[in-house]
């Protein structure tokens, strides 16, 4: 692992977020902007989903974190995220096919934090 000052450092891949917490009581609209992967003739097209998993903690049901289905404006995929276990750090994974059938991801981390 790479160290700076004597410390570990996380390193991120390049299309990974981390999200700012969340309470468990709170709800939030998580976005995901594929602007980056997009050749310039290229679009999102219609099939695009969210994903989530436990990073790191315990929760029996991680998908219980979505509420409804994604949107898409353009080149954001958007997920309105609810609930989630205080302790727990999850991944987001959202994939979406493009105009030329290539399947993008892009990943965020959610950690949920006490009320």
């Amino acid at each position: 692992s790479a160290k700076a000052n004597g410390r570990d450092l996380l390193i991120m891949p390049a299309n990974e977020q981390i999200l700012p917490a969340k309470a468990p009581t709170a709800i939030i609209n998580v976005t995901f902007d594929f602007i980056s992967q997009l050749l310039p003739t290229e679009s999102l097209g219609s099939t695009h989903s969210v994903v989530v998993t436990v990073y790191s903690g315990t929760d029996a049901a991680p998908s219980a974190l979505l509420s409804g289905v994604t949107s898409k404006n353009g080149t954001v995929v958007t997920q309105k995220i609810t609930g989630g276990l205080a302790g727990v750090i999850y991944t987001l994974v959202c994939s979406c096919t493009t105009s030329a059938s290539t399947t993008l991801i892009l990943t965020a981390r959610l950690a949920i934090v006490p009320n």
